[in-house]
């Protein structure tokens, strides 16, 4: 969902890493050291092929053959609009992207190989089945929505996070909204075979509520879409908020580093690439400060090219330059996520294939070291420390080469992998 407003408070550093570090993990992949890597299996025009669900399943083989481990789908039950993000009956899960056996027998497909699938959890907001609020499957009443609402009969709580005038803003502190949506997240892994989530607009509630779902669902994997404005030339608030909202759901929950993706795009667009490198020697993202934590992507459903395929165009990675992402994300730490249409229409999966499968090779995870040794205007170079060996990478222009023993991975225009 598209969403890119500032939240206040902006904390230290200190105090941040110092909070990191006393912080429970959750369980899977965000304990660190995760070698997931995940694909987005949708893009926002994917309702135009029916039934989505089918064609997931028939790449299911393909997915795992290509490295990845969790599949992200997009919102799968009853909305008020095609994309699901208008979420109305919880539990119907026939939608714009085929029928709920279509659905399951996708999941089943994936967990045929081994893959994981990771729901798209839209409960920051609701819409009712024919009107403002007349909600069904579960029935709640006024009580549900916050106070403040646009709808002026809701009778709840105030907000706990920023509004959304699209629908009703449901009151995460009321006991029945969160019995309720505990009730139905196990559903949807026991009924229908999800085994994770990633959390929608994730700035219009308390973190801490998103901690307590998955303290009552237990997920293999959690992510948190926390979109804000960001100030190239300061970054370190922008991160900080992540940072601030992974503590406040008590470490149970990974977030988007939406920092990586902006830092990497202004670099590779302008060359402009000593901004990934922080003043403490570290990458300048998410990554730099919690990286086992941190989800990078390149581009997703809203941020991506509405042309030739698949977004919405709000915040576009360079098209020309998307493997030089790919050569940065998928060999630094962090668990990278690869975009449907990058990967299957335009013709990127053979290097991405590549690149993961070094990954693999060398063991590098969401959680290891990186030796940055290049990052200025004309390139950004860096070894990465795998559990079995290590990778180095260049992106931009500028020549550079790691030496003497290693192995070329895979390159192209104005990017290389290498291994040793």
């Amino acid at each position: 969902m598209f969403a890119k407003k500032m939240l206040g408070g902006v904390l230290s550093l200190s105090w941040a890493l110092g909070l990191v570090a006393s912080t429970a993990a959750s369980a899977g992949p965000l304990d660190g050291n995760s070698s997931d890597v995940m694909l987005q299996g949708f893009h926002w025009r994917s309702t135009e092929t029916s039934p989505w669900w089918g064609v997931i399943q028939g790449k299911a083989s393909d997915i795992k053959a290509s490295g990845f481990t969790m599949v992200w789908f997009p919102p799968s039950g009853d909305s008020a609009a095609k994309e699901g993000y208008l979420p109305r009956q919880l539990y119907v899960q026939n939608s714009s992207y085929g029928t709920d056996a279509q659905l399951k027998s996708a999941i089943g497909a994936l967990h045929t190989y081994g893959v994981k699938a990771i729901a798209d959890i839209v409960v920051n907001h609701r819409v009712g089945t024919t009107n403002w609020a007349d909600f069904t499957n579960p029935t709640w009443g006024s009580w549900s929505v916050v106070k403040g609402d646009e709808w002026t009969s809701a009778t709840g709580n105030y907000d706990t996070g920023d509004g959304f005038s699209a629908a009703r803003d449901l009151d995460h502190t009321n006991g029945t909204v969160q019995s309720d949506l505990k009730g139905w997240m196990n559903w949807l892994k026991s009924s229908i075979g999800y085994d994770g989530w990633r959390y929608d607009y994730v700035k219009g509630y308390g973190g801490s509520y998103v901690g307590g779902y998955n303290s009552a669902t237990v997920p293999y994997f959690s992510v948190g879409e926390l979109w804000t404005d960001l100030n190239l030339n300061d970054v370190n608030p922008h991160r900080q908020l992540i940072m601030n909202w992974i503590n406040a759901t008590g470490g149970n929950s990974g977030a988007f580093d939406f920092t990586t993706k902006g830092i990497l795009q202004q670099a590779v667009q302008y060359n402009e690439f000593w901004r990934l490198k922080a003043s403490d020697g570290k990458p300048q993202g998410a990554i730099g400060w919690w990286p086992a934590k941190s989800v990078t992507f390149i581009d997703n459903h809203d941020t991506g090219p509405s042309s030739p395929s698949g977004g919405q165009n709000h915040w576009p990675f360079p098209s020309d330059k998307v493997m030089q992402g790919y050569a940065y994300i998928l060999t630094h730490p962090g668990i990278p996520c690869v975009y449907w249409v990058h990967f299957y229409d335009w013709g990127h999966a053979a290097a991405i294939k590549s690149l993961i499968a070094a990954r693999k090779e060398k063991g590098v995870t969401s959680t290891s070291a990186v030796n940055i040794v290049a990052a200025d205007t004309s390139k950004y170079a860096a070894i990465i420390t795998g559990n079995t060996g290590s990778l180095a990478m260049k992106i931009g222009s500028g020549a550079w080469s790691p030496g003497t023993g290693w192995t070329l991975v895979n390159s192209g225009t104005n990017w290389a992998v290498w291994k040793q």
